[in-house]
């Protein structure tokens, strides 16, 4: 299967909103772009971090998928650039160590899967975020304050990692522990990410 050149956009589809999906796995970037844009979206891709933020710079998107580690700049330093321009991010990683997840809460990703995906799994949490999405100002406007990471989906892809759950499994999970506890299941995710973020700064050399 030839793979699409980096920045091209797949199809004409361009209703539902603009994403910008970066992986240097060339076959996951293919079959993401592929699924995004059957489902609607108007997708470019890059193959590594360099290109990603010149194509965020030339094509503003709604929102970027980003692969963390990668040659060049790293999918954090991709979502660094695109937080100061206010475009919103999430990751799609087959890493989650506890200083990861401390790090894609720190830069307020939307959302954090842990892969292996399917897009199956990566639409819902797509839509999820468009849903939660400000509504685009036709002319420029004074920055909104910048909303919070959803904790749920940080959390789910805690859960996935750490006892090898598929994404329904560990929102499940996530839900009984919060009616367990009886908790809101913000408030259980919140807890969860916390000490994750203990774990991980006491894991930290001081």
């Amino acid at each position: 299967m030839q793979a699409a050149a980096p920045g091209a956009v797949d199809g004409a589809k361009e209703g539902k909103g603009k994403i910008l999906v970066v992986d240097d796995d060339r076959l996951v970037l293919a079959t993401v772009t592929h699924g995004l844009a059957k489902a609607g979206y108007e997708v470019i891709d890059a193959d590594n971090g360099d290109d990603a933020i010149l194509l965020a710079r030339e094509h503003r998107p709604d929102l970027a998928l980003l692969d963390i580690r990668m040659e060049g700049k790293s999918g954090f330093d991709v979502a660094a650039y695109l937080r100061e321009r206010k475009v919103p991010f999430m990751f799609l990683s087959a890493f989650s160590d506890d200083a990861t997840v401390a790090q894609v809460k720190a830069l307020g990703a939307v959302a954090y899967l842990v892969k292996p995906l399917d897009i199956g799994q990566i639409v819902p949490t797509v839509e999820a975020a468009f849903a939660r999405l400000p509504a685009q100002e036709p002319a420029p406007a004074a920055p909104a304050a910048e909303s919070p990471p959803d904790p749920v989906w940080i959390a789910v892809g805690v859960l996935m990692h750490r006892y090898s759950l598929t994404r329904g499994e560990a929102l499940a999970r996530l839900i009984a522990q919060a009616t367990h506890e009886q908790r809101p299941l913000r408030a259980q995710a919140e807890r969860l990410v916390e000490a994750v973020e203990l774990l991980a700064g006491s894991a930290r050399p001081t």
